[in-house]
C-alpha cells in the first residue's frame, strides 16, 4: 500500500497568502476599469437626455432675473434657477432644484479635483469661478453691457445625477457677427454621476456637457485627453506624410479625434477644469469651411474666448477628446 500525500498546512496557508497578494495588486485595477465603463454609458446616456429635452425648447435665453446695483453687484439673479424650473423641468425629468447658495443640497460637491488629478479647486458657484475669461469684456450682439456673472443652481435627476447649471441667459444664436465664444453659450452643465460618492474628479464622475445658441441649440458633451499635442500642426496638409490636427490625434490614441468647433468651445468655457487655457496658440478644430490646403477651419483661442477661421496650412495648437 502507498501512502497518498496531500498539501501540508503550510503549503495551503502560502497559497492563500499568494492568491491574496495577487488579488489585492489586480483588483483595484479591475474595479477603476469596471467603474470608468459604467461612468461613460452613464455620461452617454446623460448627453443624449439632455439634448433631446433642450431640443424640444423653443428658445434657451431670456429666462429669470438679473439685476445689479451702481456698483455692480448683483441685487437679483433668478437666471439659472429659472432656467432649470421654467424650461428645463418641462421637457426633463428633475427630482430636486437647489437654487444659488444651496448647490450642496442638491448633491454637488465642494470641492472636485481637475483632469487628470492635476488640482483640487472648489467647486464653481459662479460664472466668473466657472471661468473668468467668461466675463473679459465680450459684448453681447446689440448690447451694451458686458455678459452677467450669474450664479450656478443646480438638480438632481430621476437616476441618481447631481449637475450645476451656469446659466447666460442673452445669449445668441450662431448667425451674430460676433466670433467669441461667450455670448453663444447658453447653459453649461457640470455633473457629478453618483452625487455625493467620490473620487469627484473630472474624467471620472464628474463631467460637463454645453448648450451653444439660442435658437437651433447644439449641445456637446466633450471627454477631453489629458495633454495638448507637442506641437503646433496645421489642420490639414496635403501630404501623407506630414502631420496634421487629426493625425495627431490619432497618434497619441486610437480612441481619440480632433474637437469640432463647439465641443472646443466647450472647452474653452469649462477650460480651468481641464487644466487648459494659458496658451497664448490657438487650438483647431475638425470644423472646416473650404477644403484643402488653401482652405478655412474654425480655431479657438483660450486666452480671450475668440472662436474664428484661419487658412488649414497655419501652424496651431491641438487638445484632442476621446471617441
Amino acid at each position: 500500500m502507498k501512502k497518498k500525500k496531500g498539501f501540508t498546512l503550510a503549503e495551503i496557508l502560502i497559497t492563500l497568502a499568494i492568491i491574496g497578494i495577487v488579488a489585492a495588486i489586480t483588483l483595484p485595477s479591475l474595479l477603476v476599469n469596471v467603474n470608468e465603463k459604467a461612468w461613460d454609458a452613464q455620461k452617454k446616456a446623460l448627453h443624449a437626455r439632455l439634448a433631446q429635452a433642450i431640443g424640444q425648447m423653443n428658445t434657451l435665453g431670456g429666462y429669470g432675473t438679473y439685476t445689479e446695483d451702481d456698483e455692480g453687484t448683483a441685487t437679483t439673479d433668478t437666471a439659472a434657477e429659472s432656467f432649470i424650473l421654467d424650461a428645463l423641468s418641462k421637457v426633463y425629468k428633475i427630482n430636486n432644484v437647489c437654487g444659488p447658495d444651496k448647490l450642496s443640497s442638491c448633491g454637488i460637491p465642494s470641492k472636485i479635483t481637475t483632469l487628470n488629478a492635476a488640482s483640487e479647486i472648489n467647486f464653481p458657484t459662479k460664472m466668473s469661478e466657472l471661468n473668468s475669461k467668461l466675463l473679459n469684456g465680450v459684448h453681447y450682439e446689440g448690447e451694451d453691457g458686458d455678459i452677467v456673472d450669474t450664479k450656478a443652481a443646480a438638480f438632481e435627476t430621476v437616476n441618481g445625477e447631481s449637475i450645476a447649471v451656469f446659466y447666460n441667459p442673452m445669449c445668441s444664436s450662431d448667425t451674430t457677427a460676433n466670433h467669441y465664444v461667450q455670448n453663444k453659450m447658453c447653459a453649461n452643465f457640470i455633473y457629478d454621476l453618483n452625487g455625493e460618492e467620490g473620487p469627484n474628479q473630472v474624467g471620472k464622475d464628474i463631467g460637463f456637457i454645453t448648450a451653444f445658441y439660442n435658437k437651433n441649440p447644439v449641445v456637446v458633451a466633450p471627454t477631453p485627453y489629458s495633454s495638448d499635442y507637442t506641437s503646433t500642426v496645421p489642420q490639414y496638409t496635403e501630404t501623407k506624410e506630414a502631420t496634421d490636427a487629426p493625425t495627431a490625434c490619432k497618434t497619441m490614441g486610437e480612441d481619440l479625434r480632433l474637437p469640432d468647433k463647439d465641443e472646443l468651445s466647450s472647452f474653452f468655457v469649462n477650460a480651468p477644469l481641464i487644466n487648459l487655457g494659458e496658451s497664448t496658440s490657438p487650438y483647431w478644430s475638425s470644423s472646416a469651411i473650404s477644403l484643402g490646403a488653401s482652405g478655412l477651419a474654425w480655431y479657438q483661442g483660450f486666452n480671450n474666448g475668440h472662436r474664428y477661421r484661419s487658412a488649414r496650412s497655419t501652424a496651431y495648437s491641438v487638445r484632442c477628446l476621446r471617441k
